[in-house]
């Protein structure tokens, strides 16, 4: 691995205050930004900044002289910082404190569509190729120093960049093939949840193991063959530093090339989001246009109530109801766990051009954990929200019919991500709800609107409670207590 700095230059603009210490002006380390001791990212007051140490005094200032950063921040390909030269560094050795742009939401690999985890290396390799036009390189090329920003990846670490050495191999080209080219290859070839070993495999998906999980018509690609098995078989028989010793001189035009082969390679994998059982469920749910229409109206009625400026949107699908949302100008995480449903959404996401909402692939039912180094270094799921309301909306069936998961447990849920919470409860006379308990004997005799009322109450306090005209199905704002 090539030193990579996983934490980049920001975190959520929304992240709680670090309970470790309240003490205002406190500098709190972000738990990720131990891997490149020469950029310490940090937290005072709850503004992230991050210290640039001398040692890297050179290539920060190559950066610049270059116009590399203008080029990339211009162009959307790296997130832009801003000098904080009155904010004290925590150590004696800072060249520099800037202040990044925040991002919305902070989220990993693991939890993106085939699509964006396929831009995002492109965009990783873009920034690359303009590196190599200013004489300076992209020296980490890890999918955790991505981040989506106004609907499009974008690179967050500042540091990444450096001078480039004449003639020298790409130090990141093995980090790109795992963190990226081996799980999209995975992906595309055998089933897009192979997305998901890039939880068990933060270092990314060991090379060896990509190419003997893919099918053997994978090596009648030239792209494939190159970057995955024989770059495989290469590191199987010789350490990576004897493979460094032996690459071949790299000169700006090979370079180049190799890094137009990874483009051409990365932009030949396909996936078409199909076959799965959720990802037409809006077009076979119970509602006709009527009832669909009176929903909209009340979904939009209370998010107005709720306000705020963040909404998490569990079980979206592929993101009806999470437009609405965004078309109030909210911030929307649209979370769902199938895979095809979320890259219906992030295809509609970067077609229609909006910026307000983040597609995520997530099964509530075992959500991102937290993991790394001393579990700490990737926060889960829940030690990342801070939304002002949460819609869950033909889910609450799901979670307690299909997974068995009781109504107490799924409100202490809702409660525990957001303070107001638009729930829509199915009762298990509706079609959908006859379908879960087909096939298995009905052992939830407390989900009933009776139950949902009681759970809902020690938690919240009921707002609104509006029955969906021609269904039996309701919709309820609660605010939490």
């Amino acid at each position: 691995m090539a030193g990579a700095d996983f934490a980049g230059d920001v975190a959520t603009s929304r992240a709680p205050t670090d309970s470790r210490d309240g003490r205002a002006g406190t500098a709190i380390v972000d738990p990720a930004s131990f891997r490149d001791p020469r950029g310490v990212v940090f937290r005072r007051d709850g503004v992230v900044y991050r210290q640039i140490d001398r040692s890297f005094e050179g290539d920060w200032d190559a950066l610049f002289a270059t116009g590399l950063y203008e080029d990339l921040t211009s162009a959307g390909l790296l997130i832009p910082h801003l000098a904080a030269p009155d904010v004290a560094p925590i150590s004696d050795d800072a060249l520099t404190v800037i202040r990044p742009q925040a991002v919305e939401m902070i989220s990993y690999p693991y939890e993106w569509s085939f699509g964006q985890l396929r831009d995002a290396a492109l965009v990783t390799l873009e920034a690359h190729a303009r590196a190599l036009g200013r004489g300076m390189a992209l020296r980490d090329a890890s999918a955790f120093n991505v981040q989506f920003q106004r609907g499009r990846p974008v690179l967050i670490d500042t540091l990444s960049f450096g001078l480039s050495q004449p003639n020298a191999p790409w130090r990141a080209y093995r980090q790109f093939c795992s963190h990226f080219l081996a799980p999209l290859a995975l992906m595309a070839y055998r089933d897009p949840r192979c997305g998901l070993m890039l939880r068990g495999h933060l270092d990314g998906i060991p090379l060896d193991l990509a190419s003997r999980l893919l099918p053997i018509r994978t090596r009648l690609r030239p792209g494939l063959l190159s970057h995955l098995h024989l770059h495989a078989r290469a590191e199987g028989h010789a350490p990576s530093a004897d493979l460094r010793r032996r690459a071949p001189r790299m000169t700006r035009i090979r370079h180049l090339a190799l890094v137009d082969s990874l483009r051409r390679t990365v932009e030949g994998l396909r996936w078409e989001p199909a076959g799965t059982v959720w990802v037409d469920y809006e077009e076979t749910t119970s509602y006709d246009p009527t009832a669909r229409a009176a929903k909209r109206r009340l979904v939009l009625q209370f998010l107005e109530q709720a306000g705020g400026q963040c909404v998490w949107d569990l079980g979206a699908n592929t993101g009806e109801y999470s437009r609405i949302a965004a078309g109030l100008g909210r911030f929307v995480v649209s979370i769902d766990g199938d895979p095809a449903a979320v890259e219906r959404n992030y295809r509609e996401v970067r077609q229609s051009g909006e910026e307000r909402i983040l597609p995520l692939w997530i099964d509530l039912l075992a959500p991102s954990p937290s993991v790394g180094w001393a579990a700490a270094e990737r926060p889960g799921l829940l030690e990342r929200s801070d939304a002002d309301a949460v819609m869950a909306l033909a889910l609450v069936h799901h979670l307690a019919l299909g997974g068995g998961v009781g109504l107490d447990r799924i409100l202490d849920l809702l409660a525990r991500i957001a303070p107001w919470a638009i729930v829509e409860f199915v009762p298990k006379s509706d079609p959908m709800a006859r379908r879960l308990l087909a096939d298995r004997n009905d052992v939830f005799p407390d989900y009933s609107l009776e139950g949902f009322h009681a759970a809902a109450s020690r938690r919240f306090d009921i707002v609104a409670d509006e029955e969906i005209p021609g269904l039996e199905r309701r919709l309820f704002l609660l605010r939490r207590r």
